[in-house]
């Protein structure tokens, strides 16, 4: 199976997606500073994916998945943030915690996949 082929590669493209359209309305003063960092934690996550599928043994494979996952968790985090900061709603925030609960289990699941190999 490919990577792009994968629900967690693919639920974390979906991921990417609404990071960019919710940052695009954070202040023009946080574009080298928490709109960088945040567009930064949500590529990583499905670039890590396939780096890791492109790997030669399951090793190095669960290797780039955990760095996904600490992606994910990072990005959690500034969410939270953008919500203290009153850069997003509430509402948008719990949206995007969701979907990065998705992509953590998909993840999680996947990584005790390819342990098992």
């Amino acid at each position: 199976m490919k990577y792009i082929d994968l629900n967690v590669w693919t639920e974390s493209r979906e991921l990417v997606k609404l990071v960019y359209e919710l940052t695009a309305s954070f202040p023009k003063r946080e574009i080298y500073g928490l709109t960088s960092q945040i567009r930064r934690c949500a590529v990583s996550v499905p670039s890590n994916i396939a780096e890791g599928c492109g790997r030669r043994t399951s090793k190095e494979t669960i290797h780039f998945l955990y760095i996904s996952r600490g992606s994910l968790y990072e990005l959690e985090a500034q969410v939270y943030i953008s919500n203290d900061m009153d850069y997003v709603s509430k509402n948008k925030s719990e949206m995007m915690l969701n979907k990065i609960t998705i992509c953590k289990k998909l993840l999680n699941g996947f990584i005790n996949y390819y342990k098992t190999k």
